[in-house]
């Protein structure tokens, strides 16, 4: 056996440079890079080894260690999980910046790499700076905080442990059932320590990931109750795009004439233009998806979580003799709900399930039910691309103050409306072009109303809808496809909340464009609580008011577009229909990343279609409003079903 004598931190570069993924006999690089913030936790050490000798490891410099965590997840997930970027921070406040972007990752079933300096091992110099000491147990430190949100938790102690820990780490984010955030916390004496490692462990690793076959009885039982159904409804979860099998899906759901609904992460896997997509499903679903969903006797779920958006909390289904699939790779969500459980890839188990149904002669009983609900939808849409402001203008959501239209109009000037918005950057944007989001109305009105026929061409971040995600998104979603054109799609609350990445596309020379929705509010948690009854309370950016103490002044006005110019990026405010087009156009000619600050009036949002969201609302209400969203919600809790 040869042996290499190196620090930690070195061997661990030159591991991580050595792994490789295999997928239907392709072989890619699994590490692209590595992004980080230096700090006194990894400098010394893991910046030293990337410094001396990075091999073909890129780095990036990230501006916060969430927003960087966030660029690694959407890079791991616009690559089909094929590819990855490694995080690293510093120990204390970089490390728990980064748990909130593990929880994410984690959620959505997404690899993501991180490695946070910890305190010494030795625990001579103890307390470091930004030590976090807890009397009960000196071994715990800040990053014990990743335990709850990782697939997989550890830390190195001694540079000889880095090797199995890389290992089980490797075979975490590798494996389609249970990835998610590993988390190896690296102490920063231990990052600088020498130890002789086996040659034998920086070998190229390639990593195969096979499409399991489901156990034949789960396939029989499966195709047992298709055949038994009469008008089944399918699910395209984020499973489908993951394992490549829209074009599976779209066949399937041809062949025995099957209406299929589209969840936030399913939506791209297939076309739009499909005569049996129907769009997206459940909470924040359309009109056409929820009505037949609503009267299926059968639901067949592809890759999906049945979360409580997809399945309106477990509601949505009211034939009282519906039977439930679940196609997964993971038996933990496969058996959710009860459903018969298909354990297996989404690709291979629809092949498999076809050739049985095939086999029968099955063919679902709809007759014009599919063509009729699309019919239905389409006449909505151009209700809300035709949404606009003039004369005895509604908002689209009821206010309780009907005078913050007025006020926004008056403190903005601006005159958008979302839906009439979202419809018009349809149009203008190419094709191929790649949207991003996560959180607000944006998420719901996109899975309503957003089209395509490229796949995965709609990055939603919707298993943790994390504020923040959109922007350093976006930029993840841009390393990945460089050559296509990229937006980010977000309410003023998400840019407030995390934006500081769009330096980092500008720096990277990676060209973005940041779709900023301004309604001076957290409108969708105000639309929440007023329709329960509850006032405006903290959900509307206003001055504070120094006669009654409460934030009830006019709204704030901020230029969001001053911001991004500031930083270098191209930068627009549009308030009508018409700047909007021309700010559009123009974007597309530059080579910087842009922002278009839109105007965008309150309450002009889609809402509801035929769903439930399950929410705490108060049992002793204050109000007449609250009394009636309390028994409201008590009859909808009674129809759903329990687990």
């Amino acid at each position: 056996m040869r042996t290499v004598q190196m620090t930690m931190a070195q061997a661990l570069v030159r591991f991580l440079d050595n792994q490789y993924i295999r997928m239907d006999g392709r072989e890619s690089k699994f590490v692209e890079g590595i992004i980080t913030i230096f700090g006194h936790g990894n400098v010394c050490g893991l910046g030293q080894a990337l410094d001396a000798d990075p091999g073909g490891l890129k780095y990036y410099q990230g501006k916060n260690e969430q927003g960087m965590a966030h660029i690694a997840t959407a890079f791991a997930r616009q690559s089909n999980r094929k590819k990855i970027i490694a995080c690293s921070s510093s120990i204390g406040p970089g490390g728990t910046n980064m748990v909130t972007a593990a929880a994410c990752a984690s959620v959505n079933n997404i690899p993501l790499l991180l490695f946070p300096g910890d305190t010494f091992a030795t625990r001579q110099p103890d307390p470091v700076l930004q030590q976090v000491e807890q009397s009960y147990s000196l071994q715990t430190t800040t990053n014990d905080a990743f335990k709850a949100v990782c697939k997989y938790w550890d830390r190195v102690e001694r540079p000889e442990q880095l090797m199995t820990a890389m290992l089980n780490a490797m075979r975490v984010l590798t494996d389609p059932a249970e990835t998610g955030a590993v988390c190896v916390a690296i102490p920063q004496d231990v990052q600088g320590e020498t130890y002789d490692y086996p040659d034998y462990f920086f070998q190229k690793r390639v990593y195969g990931i096979p499409r399991h076959l489901p156990a034949p009885e789960e396939l029989q039982d499966a195709a047992d109750a298709l055949l038994a159904s009469c008008k089944p409804v399918v699910i395209c979860g984020g499973g489908v795009k993951y394992s490549v099998a829209g074009e599976e899906l779209e066949e399937f759901c041809r062949l025995f004439h099957l209406p299929f609904c589209e969840t936030q992460a399913g939506k791209s896997a297939c076309s739009s233009s499909s005569p049996y997509n129907l769009g997206g499903i459940g909470a924040t679903g359309n009109l056409a998806a929820n009505s037949i969903a609503r009267d299926a006797d059968l639901v067949l779920a592809v890759g999906s979580r049945l979360s409580d958006f997809t399945t309106s909390s477990k509601w949505l289904f009211q034939n009282p003799n519906v039977k439930i699939i679940s196609i997964n790779v993971s038996r933990f969500h496969a058996y959710k709900m009860d459903a018969i459980p298909v354990v297996g890839d989404a690709r291979e188990t629809l092949k498999a399930l076809a050739v049985i149904l095939r086999e029968k002669g099955y063919r679902s009983a709809y007759v014009d039910e599919i063509s009729n609900a699309k019919t239905a939808w389409k006449k909505e849409m151009k209700k809300l691309a035709a949404y606009s402001y003039g004369k005895d203008f509604k908002p689209m959501i009821e206010a309780r103050n009907p005078s913050s239209i007025d006020d926004f109009v008056k403190t903005t000037g601006g005159r958008l409306t979302q839906t009439a918005a979202i419809c018009i950057i349809r149009k203008w944007m190419d094709p191929d072009a790649i949207i991003v989001g996560a959180a607000g109305s944006l998420p719901g009105d996109l899975q309503r109303m957003w089209t395509t026929d490229v796949r995965d061409s709609y990055h939603m971040e919707y298993g943790y809808s994390c504020m923040g995600y959109e922007i350093a998104g976006a930029v993840g979603v841009k390393l990945a496809e460089p050559e296509r054109e990229v937006y980010a799609m977000c309410g003023d609350g998400s840019f407030l909340m995390l934006h500081t990445e769009l330096v980092t596309s500008i720096q990277e020379h990676q060209k973005i464009n940041v779709l900023l929705f301004d309604n001076a509010s957290n409108g969708c948690i105000n639309n929440l609580e007023m329709s329960n009854g509850i006032g405006n309370l903290g959900t509307e950016f206003r001055f504070r008011d120094s006669e009654t103490s409460g934030q009830t002044g006019s709204f704030l006005p901020v230029s969001y577009a001053a911001v991004a110019a500031g930083y270098g990026a191209k930068a627009y405010t549009v308030h009508t229909p018409e700047e909007l087009k021309a700010a559009l156009t123009e974007s597309k000619k530059q080579t910087v990343s842009t922002l278009i600050d839109l105007k965008v009036l309150p309450k002009t949002m889609t809402h509801d279609y035929g769903s439930w969201w399950h929410v705490g609302v108060a049992g002793i209400p204050g109000s007449q409003a609250q009394k009636e969203a309390f028994e409201q919600k008590e009859r909808h809790r009674k129809a759903a079903r329990r687990y």
